[in-house]
């Protein structure tokens, strides 16, 4: 990138005094660029952390190195993403035995595995350690049965050497597995995992219930619908939304604010209730219920509304036609029984379920890391024993020991109890003694196919990771390792950089792997956001119409 386009004189030598056949070619030139191809390692690597940290799209990088005085098609970029990742790969294994080597001196390694897939697309394993973070080895999997995870398993096995324990979800192939090439070895299942899993058999099916009845009734775009004729009127009106707001701030309706209070406020109203399918702190469901809290939203803003849609500012009912109007829009959700009953089911279990929750510390709904947070340091006793406080109060009341649906959640907790609750590991290092316990959460991995999925979602503007699980290379989330320090050494081995790593690798290994890879939503004001984000906003609302109504009155 240095020079850019270039044509270079290259003398190729050869002994002919001798009877070999060799060809000594210009190393200088070599360490450029490889045999025959057109761009030079360092755009190679820029491409590659580009596409895989950046996460930019081919034009954005076209544009990037044009300013650097480099020509470059889109299916060239494409074609240099996937050399990257080979190269990476054949680096990181030419140094698994230093890789192990490292884990070795810390006392070994906690193997976590985790799998992610879409749809009909491929299932890609990782495996990774959790005490240096460091991705170890990845496989596309057609399944996640035993078969097909065994031999990754053994893989792993010879190039880093035994794991201390594992950690992984309940899935039944990874199991087996595990039992199949690792026999006595001390295996853990993820508590975040746990949790996720035991939270969707409890009450996966009632928030179906909720999702489908609300795509039935078509609420959501009726909400838009109605938000959008208010927003239009705001807009003719720009003053309204400062009215409000001071109006909230002040705890009284302003004079000047009454006359078209009903509108901004029934927009605001709606832009709150939709907020809720926002709600969340990023751990997703069955942690994060958006769904139930926008159907509680909606039965709450129709409980406002049926007081507001009467509380007539100067004597002028028809001002509060909005009211009027958006309580319609709400009274075939309300009127649904099925739903009702739904909502209060799901209530119910997941008080329980965020009871278990706090009691196991992980995923805490106070949390503002998300898929960051780990868990807290509590010693693991004493979550078993809040934990056993959890499941006996569970046993002991008959309204959910007598239920079908609570005896498969205590069956669940029972059966991998022996798998959630261990010793810390004591392991012999060069300094002595070190103990470990085993991370208790498998969010490394939930972390890097997350921000996959973002960068994925930023480059070709799709959320769905089907099509692009299927075309990419299995060893692509090594590239979460190039964010790892203590890695890149390893892997450098003593190069300044990742171009003169990669031009120790020969070519036609690199050919060889490629060769077998082969076989818009509306904009809302940000006075609007700051209003809406209080919980008690729509009874906030009715309190400054009630207000208003008895100072007139006065």
């Amino acid at each position: 990138m240095h020079i850019g386009e270039f044509i270079a004189e290259e003398t190729l030598l050869h002994c002919v005094g001798c009877d070999s056949e060799t060809v000594y070619a210009s190393e200088e030139l070599l360490r450029l660029t490889p045999s025959r191809c057109k761009f030079g390692y360092d755009v190679l690597t820029y491409v590659g952390r580009a596409l895989f940290i950046r996460h930019r799209n081919n034009l954005e990088i076209i544009a990037e190195l044009a300013a650097k005085n480099i020509r470059i098609s889109s299916s060239e970029i494409s074609y240099l993403g996937k050399k990257f990742i080979v190269y990476l790969s054949i680096a990181h294994h030419q140094c698994a035995s230093k890789i192990q080597e490292s884990m070795q001196s810390r006392g070994g390694y906690i193997l976590h595995l985790d799998a992610t897939y879409e749809n009909k697309s491929p299932l890609l394993m990782s495996g990774l350690d959790s005490i240096t973070e460091i991705v170890l080895n990845n496989i596309k999997l057609s399944s996640e049965s035993a078969d097909q995870i065994i031999p990754f398993l053994r893989q792993i096995n010879k190039m880093f050497g035994c794991p201390l324990a594992l950690v992984h979800d309940m899935g039944a192939g990874i199991l087996n597995a595990v039992e199949k090439v690792f026999p006595n070895l001390l295996d853990f299942i993820c508590h975040f995992h746990f949790l996720r899993d035991i939270g969707k058999d409890l009450f996966g099916e009632e928030y179906n219930v909720i999702r489908k009845r609300l795509k039935k009734h078509k609420i959501t775009s009726q909400l838009h619908y109605r938000a959008g004729i208010l927003k239009r009127i705001i807009d003719n009106n720009p003053r309204l939304i400062d009215e409000l707001h001071s109006s909230i701030k002040d705890k009284q309706l302003h004079d000047s604010a009454s006359t078209l209070a009903p509108v901004i406020s029934a927009y605001s109203l709606i832009i709150w209730a939709l907020d809720g399918k926002n709600q969340g702190n990023g751990y997703g469901f069955p942690f994060d219920r958006p769904q139930v809290i926008f159907a509680q939203r909606l039965i709450s803003l129709y409980k406002q509304l049926e007081e507001l849609k009467y509380l007539h500012l100067r004597g002028e009912w028809l001002a509060n036609k909005p009211f009027f109007t958006l309580s319609n829009v709400l009274r075939p959700i309300v009127s649904d029984t099925g739903l009702q009953r739904t909502i209060t089911r799901i209530e119910l279990k997941i008080k329980v379920f965020d009871r278990l929750r706090k009691a196991m510390r992980i995923a805490p709904k106070s949390g503002l890391k998300g898929l960051n947070c780990d868990g807290d340091n509590t010693n693991i006793k004493i979550i078993e024993k809040r934990v056993t406080a959890f499941r006996d109060n569970l046993v002991g009341k008959p309204r959910y020991s007598n239920r079908k649906d609570y005896q498969k959640f205590i069956a669940q907790l029972d059966k991998y109890w022996k798998k959630l609750f261990a010793d810390p590991i004591v392991v012999n290092t060069l300094r002595g003694p070190v103990t470990i316990q085993p991370q208790r959460t498998n969010n490394l991995m939930e972390r890097f196919f997350r921000d996959f999925r973002r960068g994925n979602r930023r480059k070709t503007g799709n959320n769905s990771l089907g099509k692009t699980l299927r075309s990419m290379l299995a060893d692509t989330p090594l590239v979460q390792n190039l964010t790892n320090p203590h890695y890149i050494d390893i892997l450098l081995d003593g190069k300044a950089n990742l171009e003169n790593r990669f031009a120790e690798i020969e070519i036609t290994q690199v050919r060889e792997e490629l060769c077998n890879e082969q076989k818009l939503p509306r904009k809302i004001p940000t006075k609007i956001k700051k209003i809406i984000i209080r919980p008690e906003f729509p009874e906030l609302i009715t309190k400054l119409f009630r207000k208003h109504i008895l100072v007139l009155a006065s």
